[in-house]
């Protein structure tokens, strides 16, 4: 088998699709939740708290200096609880979906069918059964 026809047959199993699309559907759900934190959670937190916004939170070790033209260097923990928020939202979201899925799975599954062999067992422990009860 040629290298073009084995990464073909690589790349077109179900499980790379699947995985490619969860990644793209991944990284839109991820701007979508950057948005719902940075944009709808944090301003109230903010507000709360006095009007504080986490992603201004800094700790600087040297100030800039426009004469000199050196960039501040600092260390952002604003941003990083903004991080931590949006993790925690995204980890939520998915165990909601998670569970949800599961959910619907298990009323979907069928109960399986009994083997023929145990209805059969079955029959005849039953009429044993008739057997022993009768004078």
């Amino acid at each position: 088998m040629s290298f073009g026809e084995e990464f073909k047959k690589f790349a077109l199993r179900g499980n790379v699709v699947d995985l490619a699309v969860g990644v793209v559907i991944g990284a839109a759900f991820g701007k979508i939740v950057t948005s719902l934190v940075d944009n709808i959670i944090m301003p109230p937190i903010g507000m709360l708290i006095g009007g504080i916004d986490f992603s201004q939170w800094k700790w600087v070790l040297k100030p800039g200096d426009a004469a000199t033209k050196t960039a501040e260097v600092a260390i952002q923990y604003g941003i990083f609880i903004n991080v931590l928020i949006q993790f925690v939202i995204i980890a939520l979201a998915i165990f909601i979906v998670v569970k949800a899925i599961n959910k619907l799975t298990r009323h979907q599954d069928a109960p399986a069918a009994t083997p023929a062999d145990v209805v059969l067992l079955q029959e005849i422990r039953d009429l044993l059964k008739q057997q022993n009860r009768t004078p």
